[in-house]
């Protein structure tokens, strides 16, 4: 089952904090990390971890924190949205490399550092889906 943000339900939210808590295997991020268009130096950047912390995780198989963990479902969560909204995984990668002027002229990639830039982003795809644009 895709998640995203468009189709969430109380049994979903419920199992994601259960996800949190236990925490996500660096084997599942990575292979969710595997499907988007960032490296793992991009990753680190994203969780604010260093790549060194991170190349360790891979290396020990490591269990991530909740704070790593929520981090890593909301950018989950936000990749299956875009994709959802833009039909088509390789139109919505180009978008996340392209500067936006609804997003202050960065790149939707560059916000992905913190649940404010997520928010925004998670909004500027709503508004596309709706085909309202900035």
């Amino acid at each position: 089952k895709k998640f995203s943000y468009t189709y969430m339900d109380d049994r979903d939210l419920i199992h994601f904090i259960k996800m949190v808590r236990d925490g996500i295997s660096f084997t599942v991020f990575f292979n969710f990390a595997k499907s988007t268009p960032f490296s793992l130096a991009e990753w680190s950047g994203f969780l604010n971890m260093s790549e060194r912390t991170m190349q360790r995780h891979k290396l020990e198989k490591k269990t991530f924190g909740p704070i790593y963990s929520e981090k890593i479902l909301q950018i989950a969560l936000l990749y299956n949205m875009g994709i959802e909204v833009f039909g088509d995984r390789e139109k919505f990668n180009a978008w996340l490399d392209t500067s936006n002027l609804g997003l202050g002229g960065l790149k939707p990639k560059e916000m992905l550092d913190n649940s404010f830039g997520i928010g925004l982003i998670k909004d500027e795809l709503t508004r596309i889906e709706h085909g309202v644009l900035a």
